[in-house]
């Protein structure tokens, strides 16, 4: 397979991606900025809509490894991610499949992106 389409691929499950953040942003973390106990547990965010990227993180990845990096933010006094046993308690199993339907192809074609660039950069891929 060539560089073109390997990238092609990426962007095109990106666009995709991209769709399905809007869908969550408005489906989901919409309800749960509404929600006066779930308003605080977002995380920190940084630019508009920082904090559905946070909620699908702690929705889609293990809750072990979302507690930890919950609890190493806290103990380094930040609050940067959102809170997982929160969001567990005020979401539905809907809402944790379309997390998870959008932050991992988010996540995999942003990291393939930036591979395949370093690679096009180092390697002169043509």
């Amino acid at each position: 397979m060539s560089f073109s389409a390997l990238l092609a691929i990426s962007v095109a499950v990106m666009l995709i991606s991209w769709v399905l953040f809007v869908i969550f942003g408005q489906v989901t973390v919409r309800k749960l900025r509404k929600n006066p106990e779930t308003r605080q547990a977002l995380g920190l965010e940084f630019a508009s809509g920082w904090d559905i990227l946070n909620v699908a993180q702690a929705l889609s990845i293990p809750k072990t490894i979302a507690q930890k990096l919950r609890h190493k933010s806290e103990a380094m006094g930040l609050g940067l991610e959102a809170d997982p046993d929160l969001l567990y308690q005020y979401t539905t199993v809907f809402d944790r499949v379309l997390a998870r339907l959008f932050y991992i192809p988010f996540f995999l074609s942003g990291t393939g992106v930036i591979i395949l660039t370093m690679l096009d950069f180092f390697w002169g891929f043509d």
